[in-house]
């Protein structure tokens, strides 16, 4: 009997595209094979600039749409040929798609993902399930985030405070306190502007092991601007994305201010890192217990952000996820094979204490 998944995700950095295939038997997730497909280009421009100035076109919008379900399919279709897997055996593949509008709050909340998945099943002949995000915000949740009901299937711990800490383009936690309910929310920039900043200053995509930012001196006056931002004070369950954390709302910020450009960079590390730990500090932690802060997505390769975390928190043991048996690298495109899973099996996969919403509900939308 196969039980394997697939899973696909493309966050809100956009560095690329990752496919992770497990095998998932009664809940348990067993990771098998992953790998990181780039995006075309093309693509990834017009993605950027849709979430910058929020403008498009009718048509080119659904072109877009259909372009990123056909590159979502063809890197499947790369993955399987490349570990000689037969498509048969893949029960389901479970696809975040893009997001590039995020509007939880507001008369009408929504949130929109794009990557046709009618596309995706068609082209790989293999179920596919996605709109993972809409059902939750339909029972008056959020949509987001989704992965902490994943964490806590997989790393909960009775005899340990943890927290897992996801640094992807935006930063987000799920607290496991034993005893205590799950919370999970959107604590603010991760790689956004970090990855934006050295774009536009030297037009590489990330700063490679935060070189750059090490040669930078962080800017006290520019970092209690960059604080000073409603979001940071907003009650939990919340969520953000390139919307609100963008080039442009640093620029604003930047008015006045006269810096060299790696000082901004090594700012901007401290401020991914200073806003996660003002949430970790508000926790209500069993003292008596260890405390654990797990983390992945990309951030947990840039040793200035776990160097200051660490400094930060020397109360709590900084790791990766990847030391407790979940790549950090591929942590949320297993959480989507895992949501995948859930769905075919109609398992309620939200969290309604994490994202607001009025009942537990198994997400997502299944193309065949």
């Amino acid at each position: 009997m196969h039980n394997l998944y697939i899973g696909i995700m493309s966050g809100t950095s956009m560095d690329g595209v990752d496919i992770a295939l497990v095998d998932i038997t009664a809940g348990k997730v067993k990771s098998i094979a992953s790998k990181c497909y780039s995006l075309p280009d093309d693509i990834k421009q017009q993605l950027l600039t849709l979430c910058e100035t929020k403008q498009t076109s009718l048509q080119d919008l659904g072109e877009l749409d259909h372009q990123l379900g056909l590159v979502y399919a063809h890197h499947v279709n790369q993955f399987l040929t490349h570990h000689k897997i037969e498509r048969n055996k893949i029960k389901a593949i479970g696809c975040h798609g893009q997001t590039i509008y995020h509007a939880p709050f507001g008369a009408n909340p929504f949130t929109m993902q794009i990557g046709d998945a009618n596309i995706i099943a068609a082209l790989t002949g293999i179920t596919t399930v996605a709109d993972f995000r809409r059902k939750d915000i339909a029972y008056g949740g959020q949509g987001a985030p989704l992965v902490p009901a994943f964490h806590k299937s997989q790393l909960e711990n009775p005899s340990i405070n943890r927290v897992i800490l996801n640094i992807g383009g935006i930063s987000n936690i799920t607290v496991l306190i034993p005893h205590q309910p799950v919370i999970g929310y959107d604590t603010g920039p991760g790689n956004v502007l970090l990855d934006g900043w050295i774009k536009a200053c030297l037009g590489k995509n990330y700063d490679n092991d935060a070189k750059w930012a090490k040669t930078g001196k962080m800017d006290t006056k520019l970092l209690t601007k960059l604080l000073n931002e409603d979001y940071f004070q907003l009650p939990a369950p919340k969520s953000t994305g390139r919307e609100l954390f963008n080039l442009s709302w640093l620029r604003q910020k930047l008015t006045g201010i006269t810096l060299k450009s790696e000082d901004i960079q090594a700012t901007l590390v401290e401020l991914t890192a200073l806003s996660i730990v003002q949430e970790i500090i508000k926790l209500s932690i069993n003292t008596e217990l260890p405390c654990e802060l797990l983390v992945c997505g990309g951030g947990a390769k840039n040793p200035l952000i776990m160097q200051r975390l660490s400094a930060l928190l020397p109360n709590w043991n900084v790791l990766t996820t990847s030391e407790k048996g979940i790549n950090s690298d591929d942590m949320e495109a297993i959480a989507f094979a895992w949501l995948a899973y859930c769905r075919l099996n109609n398992i309620p996969s939200n969290i309604p204490e994490v994202t607001g919403a009025n009942q537990a509900v198994s997400l997502g939308v299944i193309y065949q």
